[in-house]
């Protein structure tokens, strides 16, 4: 009596799991009440998409690197700006001078001379290639000799003069460093903007590719809390004599599978986490071993034809724009050398001005007492040279002609090997900038049709699980029947995650190689 009572409560206690696990396997799958119960209460810091990019832009290392190439470009950029800034100089030396002497004229045995030199102007290169120079030259000189009509005697030399190159390009030439620096700070720029589309990029992508790791973990628990649930009603069976011991068996294993594909789910969860902080800069809260998601990707999206996002990539892309600012730099500097290559001819001259003045002596010459009219002061002096009193100038031709030009024509020849090199770069850029928009193409062409069947085949194993829980308990199926069902709904479920990320990480790809100007509709 006591045997079938205690069979009577083990049958009721079946029909209760039964009706438990019918109502489990019967449960909506997408949303599926179940998973979304165990993704609300999934430890985590929370952590939104766009947050994860604002942290990206404040710690990524790449966008440092980045920054500090656009920066160093513009060092060089203004440093090259100041070749042509006007250079003041200031020059000045002091000279005292005792030297023997053996001619009469010298005016004393030992002749002394104090003398202070001072040289003074500006400088200024012109984008020409005109070397420019004004200057002021003083000279104060004392000496013991008596024959000195002038003691102090003042002289100044004032003289504008020029340098300017016939063969050098002009513009080509003097101006190729600073043009060239010009072209490779917009380069250094463009790549610094690009690097900031590419990590938001790369951070949408991290973070849907931890929503995929966050729901797969989910699936998995679901998976396992069924598997435990379904031994313990194949271990009941088993006590009312419903079952065998294998079918029981069959339970343990497919329920000690699960548990440690958890673990792995978990450990792929984590280390998805780990890698988004490190893009970020940012660790979990403390007592937090990971990230949270909490937006969801989109699901509805705008499919542009594919030859329009190609142009749209050609012309927005700021990494191949970045290689064409490249290629125009070292061709700057090729047209430069074309020119250089040729002997050099400059034309010189200048425009001078000159004055005397100091202390006027009396000399005594024989019986004649002798006095010069050229006295004044230094002030005088500079009067003299400011109104061109005594004025001059000159011009003139210089020729230099390397024999062999050699040099030149060798830096030519280096030159422009160096700019059909970056020309093949920015013609290998664009193919694989075209071929990495059609892969992304491709796969967001068919997102909706690989969500639909993703979702009609979660639906699909959901119902096969359902009828299939229902024939266990008729006895019509075996329990290893019905592990393996619920292997094709775990199957089911993670690839329709994958389906789902894929598809926003295709919208990601092609945001990055248009550099964000790839048209989206979200939901």
């Amino acid at each position: 009596m006591q045997k079938n009572i205690h069979r009577i409560i083990l049958i009721f206690s079946i029909l209760f799991l039964d009706s438990s696990f019918a109502i489990k396997a019967q449960t909506s799958v997408n949303p599926d009440s179940s998973l979304q119960s165990i993704l609300n209460g999934l430890e985590g810091t929370e952590l939104t998409l766009a947050q994860a990019q604002e942290y990206a832009l404040k710690n990524s290392t790449s966008i440092r690197r980045a920054e500090a190439g656009y920066l160093a470009a513009a060092g060089s950029l203004r440093r090259e700006r100041g070749f042509f800034d006007p250079e003041l100089f200031f020059r000045i030396n002091y000279e005292d001078i005792k030297e023997p002497t053996a001619s009469f004229f010298a005016g004393a045995d030992v002749l002394i001379t104090k003398s202070t030199t001072s040289q003074t102007g500006l400088k200024m290169n012109l984008p020409i290639g005109t070397q420019l120079e004004l200057s002021l030259n003083t000279l104060s000189l004392k000496t013991n000799s008596q024959f000195a009509f002038l003691n102090p005697e003042y002289d100044a030399f004032g003289s504008l003069s020029f340098r300017q190159p016939l063969l050098g390009g002009f513009t080509a030439s003097g101006r190729k460093t600073l043009t060239s620096a010009e072209l490779q700070f917009e380069a250094e720029q463009k790549r610094y903007e690009q690097e900031v589309v590419a990590i938001n990029s790369q951070i949408e992508k991290t973070y849907w590719n931890l929503y995929t790791s966050v729901r797969d973990y989910a699936v998995q628990k679901l998976t396992r809390d069924r598997a435990a649930a379904f031994l313990k009603e194949t271990e009941l069976r088993q006590q009312a004599g419903l079952v065998g011991p294998n079918q029981t068996a069959s339970a343990k294993t497919f329920l000690a599978q699960q548990e440690l594909l958890l673990i792995d789910r978990e450990e792929q969860l984590d280390a998805q986490s780990d890698q988004l902080a490190v893009l970020i800069g940012v660790r979990p809260e403390k007592g937090s071993v990971r990230f949270k998601v909490i937006d969801n990707p989109p699901n509805n999206f705008s499919v542009v034809p594919v030859e329009e996002i190609i142009e749209n990539a050609f012309d927005n892309n700021l990494e191949l724009q970045a290689a064409q600012k490249d290629l125009d730099a070292i061709n700057i500097l090729a047209d430069a050398a074309s020119w250089e290559a040729l002997p050099r001819v400059d034309l010189t001259g200048s425009l001078v001005s000159t004055g005397i003045g100091g202390d006027s002596k009396d000399i005594i010459f024989g019986g004649d007492t002798l006095r010069t009219t050229s006295g004044g002061s230094f002030g005088d002096v500079l009067n003299q040279v400011f109104k061109r009193k005594f004025p001059g100038w000159n011009i003139g031709v210089e020729v230099s002609l390397p024999i062999g030009l050699r040099k030149g024509l060798g830096e030519k020849d280096r030159l422009e090997a160096t700019a059909l090199n970056v020309q093949q770069r920015y013609v290998e850029l664009s193919r694989i900038l075209e071929q990495q928009i059609r892969a992304a193409h491709r796969e967001l062409s068919h997102g909706g049709n690989r969500l639909k069947a993703a979702s009609e085949g979660v639906e699909a194993a959901q119902e096969q699980v359902r009828i299939g829980t229902i024939e266990f308990q008729n006895g019509r199926i075996t329990a290893f029947e019905l592990v393996r069902l619920n292997e094709d709904f775990a199957i089911a479920q993670r690839s329709y995650s994958q389906a789902l990320v894929q598809t926003v990480n295709a919208i990601a790809t092609l945001k990055q190689l248009t550099s964000g100007k790839y048209p989206v509709t979200t939901n």
